[in-house]
C-alpha cells in the first residue's frame, strides 16, 4: 500500500491520547507539535499543524478544550475514525501521534496496565486500508502489554508500508557524557542502573541497555532467556554474581542522584549493607541473547533517580558508561525537556516519510518488559522467550541522542 504522497503545505496531524492533562505524556507531546519547543539554542515551531485530536480519558484537569480554543486548527472529535479523517470517510492527515501513556485501566494477570496502544493501532490502521493510504505513526513509549500485539503492530506496519516510530527518552535524550556505543563493538556484558516500578519505568531501563548495545557486532540476534529478581533474591544473586558488580559500579558512578553513602560524604559509593538499607524493594532482570550477550536492568528506588548505563568492550580496559540525562521538571512547571528529542525526531520522521531508529529496538524491549514481569509472576522463574529470539534487526548508522 504506497504512503500518502508528499506535498508543499504543511503537513496535517492527528494525535491520539489516552489523557490530555498537564504533566502527563500527552500534554509533552502535542503542547511541542502545537506551541514549539527550544532546540538548540532556538525556540523551533514544528513545520506541521496537529488538526485533529481524540482524547480517550477526560475528566477533572483535562486540557482537550482549552487548548482547541487556542488552536482553531484543531478540532476535537468523539472517536479515532472521525479524528484521522478530521469527520470525512478517507484519511485527511499526513502523520498520527499516538501517546497511550497514562489513564486507568484494568490490569493484566501479571499487573501490567492494559494501556490500548494495540487497539488505537487498530482502529487507526482500518482507516489506512480503507482509505488506500498510509502515513507516519508516532507510538509513544512501549508497544503494547501483549506481544503478539506489538508482533502484529510491527507487521502491520511492514505489510503497509508506514513508518512505525516508538520508544521513549531514554533512547534520544542527552547523555553525560556525550557518547555514543562504538558501531561493531564486542560486548561481553552490559548493566543498566535506574528507578521505579515493575510494568511501567523497567521500560526505560530496558531501553536504555537496548538503544546501546543493538550496536554490537552482528546487530541484535534476538533474547532467549529472562529472569526477574526482587527483595532479597535481588540481593543473593548480586552477591552470587549474577551481573558483574564492576559494571553496576561503574553505572552508578555516571549517577548525578546517588544517596550518598556517609552524610559526610567521606564514602560516597554505598556498601551492601547501606543500599539494603537505602533500597528497600529492589528489581533485576537478568537476560541473554541469542549471541552469548548478558544483560541486566536494575531498578534501586531509594539509592538513584536516574538511569545510567556500563558495558565490558572487548579491548577497552575500563567499562564503557554513561548517563541518559532526564532533567526532571519540579512538578509546577511543564519543562520535561528530554520530551524535546523524542518530539524531534517524530517530527523528523513526518517531514522525511523514514524512521529515525528502529521499531524492532521498542519490539524487543516491549517484550522484554513483559517476559520480565511474568518471570516474576511465575515465581521468579528463568523463563524461555522464543519470540523474543526471533527479534533481530541491524541498528541504524546515524546517532539520533541530542547533542546541544
Amino acid at each position: 500500500m504506497p504512503t500518502a504522497a508528499s506535498t508543499t503545505k504543511r503537513p496535517r496531524l492527528a494525535a491520539v491520547v489516552t489523557a490530555y492533562k498537564n504533566l502527563l505524556h500527552g500534554q509533552h507531546v502535542v503542547d511541542r507539535f502545537l506551541e514549539g519547543y527550544g532546540w538548540n539554542g532556538t525556540f523551533h515551531h514544528p513545520a506541521m499543524d496537529v488538526v485533529s485530536l481524540y482524547v480517550d480519558q477526560k475528566g477533572p484537569g483535562d486540557l482537550s478544550v482549552e487548548r482547541s480554543e487556542r488552536h482553531p486548527m484543531m478540532k476535537v472529535y468523539d472517536s479515532i475514525a472521525e479524528t484521522v479523517t478530521c469527520g470525512t470517510s478517507k484519511l485527511a492527515v499526513d502523520g498520527v501521534i499516538v501517546v497511550g501513556e497514562h489513564g486507568t485501566y484494568p490490569l493484566t494477570d501479571t499487573g501490567i496496565m492494559k494501556h490500548p496502544h494495540y487497539e488505537f493501532f487498530e482502529q487507526i490502521v482500518k482507516v489506512y486500508r480503507d482509505s488506500g493510504k498510509a502515513v507516519p505513526y508516532f507510538n509513544d513509549k512501549e508497544l503494547s502489554y501483549r506481544f503478539d500485539w506489538s508482533k502484529a503492530m510491527v507487521d502491520t506496519s511492514h505489510e503497509l508500508g508506514f513508518p512505525l516510530q516508538g520508544g521513549s527518552s531514554l533512547a534520544v535524550t542527552w547523555r553525560i557524557p556525550s557518547v555514543e556505543f562504538p558501531t561493531g563493538a564486542v560486548v561481553k556484558e552490559a548493566v543498566s542502573v535506574g528507578y521505579g516500578g515493575m510494568a511501567s519505568y523497567d521500560f526505560h531501563g530496558l531501553e536504555t541497555i537496548q538503544c546501546m548495545v543493538e550496536r554490537r557486532k552482528g546487530g541484535e540476534s534476538g533474547v532467549e532467556w529472562i529472569q526477574a529478581y526482587r527483595g532479597e533474591s535481588f540481593w543473593k544473586a548480586y552477591t552470587d554474581g549474577v551481573w558483574s558488580d564492576a559494571l553496576m559500579k561503574s553505572a552508578l558512578t555516571r549517577s548525578s542522584t546517588l544517596t550518598p553513602a556517609d552524610p559526610n560524604f567521606t564514602q560516597m559509593y554505598p556498601t551492601l549493607e547501606q543500599m539494603k538499607e537505602l533500597v528497600k524493594d529492589p528489581v533485576a532482570y537478568n537476560y541473554q541473547h541469542r549471541d552469548g550477550l548478558r544483560c541486566t536492568m536494575l531498578l534501586m528506588n531509594g539509592l538513584v533517580r536516574d538511569f545510567t548505563f556500563a558495558a565490558d568492550i572487548e579491548g577497552h580496559a575500563k567499562p564503557f558508561s554513561t548517563q541518559m540525562y532526564l532533567p526532571m521538571p519540579d512538578g509546577r512547571t511543564t519543562l520535561a525537556s528530554f520530551f524535546t528529542p523524542l518530539v524531534h525526531n517524530a517530527e523528523v520522521m513526518f517531514e522525511t516519510g523514514r524512521a529515525q531508529y528502529p521499531i524492532e529496538r521498542t519490539l524487543l524491549t516491549s517484550g522484554l518488559l513483559i517476559a520480565g514481569v511474568d518471570s516474576a509472576h511465575q515465581g521468579f522463574k528463568r523463563i524461555e522467550t522464543p519470540e523474543l529470539a526471533a527479534v533481530n534487526y541491524q541498528p541504524y548508522p546515524g546517532s539520533t541522542f541530542w547533542r546541544s
